[in-house]
């Protein structure tokens, strides 16, 4: 049984479940899904991702209503996600939170060369050359990290969180269909299913 800080599976950067946790999602049971991000477009692609991947699992996913995010620096408060699922009639809360970082730039591949000064007998001569890229070079990629957490409504008790990145370059949905499904896949393996 994996119990306080738990090893983390692959792909998962850190992992945390709570020593006396049951099997929040097991059996079918109703799950609220809320997510939270910068943007509405993330969290909405967050809640769509999450709510998928549980489904599969057997879970039945209900979509938290919208709700004002939570304080950029503030401590985090799953009590008003454990009212919203007790109104639902959910036995647990799946919180996704999702981040962005900017990666690496990628090279601009412009340049400009100087060359050639040449002064004296009949006159001077400089070169200046200037190339510029074609294509989507000098761009940033953005790579997404997303959190889970689940809590059980009876107690209002976190039972599990663990956080991955994505690893990987393409849109939000594509990095967000992988970090969900690594996420709820490393709940599964915690034994919350």
């Amino acid at each position: 049984m994996l119990a306080g800080c738990a090893s983390a599976p692959a792909g998962i950067d850190a992992q945390w479940r709570a020593p006396d946790a049951g099997r929040p999602l097991g059996g079918g049971v109703r799950v609220l899904v809320a997510c939270e991000a910068a943007e509405t477009a993330l969290v909405r692609l967050c809640v769509e991702r999450f709510s998928a991947e549980l489904t599969a699992r057997g879970a039945t996913a209900v979509a938290a209503p919208d709700a004002p995010p939570p304080a950029a620096a503030g401590p985090r408060d799953d009590a008003r996600y454990v009212a919203l699922a007790r109104q639902a009639g959910a036995q647990a809360v799946w919180v996704g939170s999702v981040s962005a970082a900017p990666a690496e730039p990628r090279s601009s591949g412009m340049s400009i060369g100087l060359g050639g000064f040449h002064i004296g007998g009949g006159g001077s001569g400089v070169g200046v050359g200037v190339t510029l890229p074609v294509g989507s070079a000098g761009t940033a990629a953005v790579e997404y990290a997303a959190e889970a957490r689940i809590t059980e409504v009876a107690g209002g008790r976190l039972q599990w969180t663990a956080r991955a990145a994505s690893g990987g370059g393409g849109d939000a949905g594509a990095q967000l269909d992988g970090l969900s499904r690594r996420l709820v896949d490393a709940a599964a393996a915690a034994g919350l299913f």
